[in-house]
């Protein structure tokens, strides 16, 4: 199980990334590639939350999709393995450690009895190109349900393979990263690095989740801005240079970036493209793309069931779209303002066409007995709010809905089945209530610095409600079984 690290205190009203920003033409940068990337995302029903388009040491072209905004945190999920990967290579830089390690050198009282000859041949090499030998994956929404020792978790996988032959993705590795460099370093990733790396790009208000075993896990769990992301793209796509003090290894940057193992095109915690292309990936497409032939980079966030269904759009406009110095590009530019002015400013809440009887919903619901353990839902009204209750064998949890309108608050609403494992503690929320008809009401929740859209559907009829939740995206189930409670 994970908890939140510290926060660091982000910027006030006057929000500013620190990014310069000019005119794609001024760039080498088509808009008119851009317009047909948003286009082409648009008409393949992919929903995108931002984007962010860095060249020639300028942003220029940024989209925003309510409810998201500049100072919005995201949950990075994989983005972060990209991170990790950075650490390690300072940390090889400055001596700690090298590629060759073995794994179990670092944690001798940790072991199993028996360590056969394949785990005791794994390499720090291997745990960066997830050559590991395990023979199946391991995801981050499985572990995060283990309150023990994650490194002991570890060491009970079998290797089955040779490490170093055969790739298999798995957020185990990384962790086990993120393990060793907690060992020589006595730093978690993230103190490791603030000063080395985040604090020169400009990264504040950031988190990272803590892991059982003390430290920040390797694989997941930070928490950013899409400008940090990008950030890191344009980093890299400089070469390990940023406003001319370097952070990264040149050396690093492009052994890194360069496919290891070949049969997943999988760098040193970076996924690589054939046009050469690279790019950190994180679940449901948080991205920072870096085109290093072309000195660009981009970021996006989204709510996307899988990578390889944005990178085909991504690739066709990219890097065609890149001109090799500033070009007459005016009429394109006003093209791109006029499409990104066209994004909808709010969400749109359908009306039901029918008078809302708010009373016909306020009151308690025991619930019938369940495999969530919920034992009752409530619904009360104050002002303009709706407000929902949940208690299950945790307490109670709220979560306020504007009536027929949005309004942002505050919730622990529980729901990790539902939101790739995560355990939403006091999650920033966007959340509206509206009758689909006079018998249904309509919950929405966004929880603002995921991907997750929650849709509760509660009918009521003969002094009874059903709850049917679902989520518009995740690694597993996107239904909770339907709960029944009778008015009391």
């Amino acid at each position: 199980m994970m908890t939140p690290s510290s926060t660091r205190p982000a910027s006030g009203p006057g929000f500013d990334d620190g990014l310069v920003r000019g005119t794609p033409s001024s760039a080498g940068v088509d808009a008119d590639a851009v317009v047909a990337f948003l286009d082409a995302v648009e008409a393949k029903g992919l929903e995108l939350h931002s984007f962010m388009l860095h060249r020639a040491g300028r942003v220029v072209a940024e989209a925003w999709w309510w409810p998201y905004g500049p100072p919005r945190r995201r949950i990075m999920h994989s983005l972060a393995k990209s991170l990790t990967s950075c650490a390690i290579g300072l940390a090889i830089d400055e001596g700690l450690l090298q590629l060759r390690d073995k794994v179990i050198a670092f944690f001798p009282e940790r072991l199993p009895d028996i360590v056969d000859d394949k785990l005791a041949a794994m390499t720090v090499e291997d745990l960066l190109t997830m050559r590991t030998g395990h023979g199946a994956e391991v995801g981050g929404a499985l572990w995060r349900g283990i309150d023990a020792s994650w490194i002991d978790e570890f060491f009970r996988i079998p290797v089955v393979h040779p490490p170093g032959a055969t790739y298999v993705y798995s957020s185990a590795a990384s962790y086990m990263l993120a393990a060793i460099l907690h060992r020589v370093s006595g730093k978690t990733l993230h103190e490791y690095l603030r000063p080395r790396l985040l604090e020169p790009l400009g990264v504040h208000g950031e988190s990272w989740d803590i892991g059982p075993d003390g430290f920040n896990p390797g694989g997941n769990g930070f928490t950013g801005k899409t400008a940090d992301a990008l950030k890191l793209g344009v980093l890299m796509a400089q070469g390990g240079v940023w406003e001319g003090r370097r952070l990264l290894p040149q050396a690093w940057v492009e052994t890194a970036t360069r496919p290891h193992a070949n049969d997943g095109r999988y760098g040193y915690h970076w996924a690589t493209y054939e046009n050469g292309a690279y790019a950190a990936v994180g679940m449901f497409v948080q991205m920072a793309v870096v085109f290093p032939d072309h000195g660009a980079s981009l970021a996006v966030t989204a709510a996307i069931d899988g990578s390889d269904k944005l990178a085909p759009l991504l690739f066709e406009h990219f890097p065609r779209g890149f001109r090799p110095a500033p070009f007459r590009g005016a009429a394109a530019d006003a093209r791109l303002r006029a499409r990104l002015a066209a994004i909808p400013a709010v969400r749109r809440i359908p009306s039901a066409g029918v008078a809302a009887d708010w009373s016909r919903a306020v009151g308690r619901f025991a619930v019938e007995a369940n495999a969530l353990g919920v034992t009752e839902a409530a619904f009360e009204l104050a002002g303009e709010a709706c407000l929902f209750h949940l208690t299950d064998g945790d307490g109670r949890h709220s979560i306020a809905c504007g009536r027929e309108a949005w309004i942002e608050g505050a919730s622990h609403m529980p729901g990790r089945e539902l939101h790739h494992g995560y355990r939403l503690e006091s999650s920033p929320v966007n959340a509206c209530a509206r009758w689909r008809d006079a018998d249904t009401l309509e919950m929405t929740w966004i929880f603002l610095e995921t991907a997750f859209r929650d849709t509760v559907t509660c009918r009521f009829a003969d002094g009874r409600v059903t709850l049917e939740r679902e989520v518009n995206i995740n690694s597993a189930a996107r239904r909770h079984p339907t709960l029944v409670g009778r008015r009391v």
